[in-house]
């Protein structure tokens, strides 16, 4: 089967499009960056990209939000003319890396008991929110708090699950799955700092994959992150890349 940036899930419904872009936009949560943007459809010109940069820009100002964000055609390059352009005009710009694997080419190892993973319940709930939570501090509060209720509602899709992983009785790291007839795709990946490099992220991913046998696993990792290389260690293969470009507005 074809893998795709396609194949990854948006919170974000096309609000509006046209010939060059489609524009994403998730009124649940209007500072989550990654699910209000526009997604060119063909690589813009500079002209294309300011017209379109106007644009964004008026309804984020409408809405209140102080970002924009835009997503490349997948496994199009920035050129040089490009990236001088946004350096000029305070973009930020970076890119991620599709990945996928068939279940059975994950790596064996021996399991460790100190290791436990499982799917959140109702019963283990708080503990799931609290850490994500804790997680999601880095981005501010307010992101924090607005991303505890799309857990909660996510808890309750049948094509979701939340899963925590406990070291010696203590949370050390979550992840979620998305679920497709064909694919279920690892989001929200985190092992906490000081427990990295104990195989708990690599005891997650077993569990995934003994739950979806039949299932190609897919992830979206940083382009520049050290992530990358542990899956490629993993046997997992690289797809596709897609640039992300973001700026702040500080004047909103």
């Amino acid at each position: 089967m074809n893998i795709s940036f396609d194949n990854v899930h948006k919170f974000g419904k096309i609000l509006f499009e046209t010939q060059l872009f489609k524009h994403y936009h998730f009124p649940d949560m209007l500072n989550y960056y990654s699910e209000n943007f526009v997604a060119f459809k063909q690589m813009p010109s500079i002209h294309e990209f300011e017209s379109t940069s106007s644009y964004l820009r008026e309804f984020h100002k409408k809405n209140g939000q102080n970002h924009l964000m835009f997503i490349l055609p997948e496994n199009k390059s920035l050129n040089h003319e490009f990236q001088k352009y946004l350096n000029l005009n305070e973009y930020d710009y970076s890119y991620n890396e599709l990945y996928f694997i068939q279940p059975e080419d994950f790596p064996k190892f021996t399991k460790n008991p100190d290791i436990v993973v499982e799917n959140v319940k109702s019963e283990t709930m708080d503990t799931f929110l609290q850490l994500q939570f804790n997680i999601d501090l880095k981005f501010g509060v307010d992101f924090a708090k607005g991303k505890q209720a799309i857990y909660k509602t996510n808890f309750n899709n049948k094509n979701w699950k939340q899963v925590i992983a406990y070291y010696k009785g203590i949370p050390a790291g979550t992840l979620d799955l998305i679920i497709s007839d064909t694919t279920v795709e690892i989001d929200n990946f985190v092992v906490l700092e000081h427990f990295q490099r104990r195989g708990i992220g690599t005891h997650m991913q077993k569990y995934v994959i003994e739950q979806f046998p039949n299932h190609v696993v897919i992830l979206v990792a940083e382009g520049e992150g050290t992530a990358r290389k542990m899956y490629i260690k993993q046997n997992y293969k690289c797809v596709g890349y897609q640039y992300e470009i973001l700026k702040i507005m500080d004047d909103f």
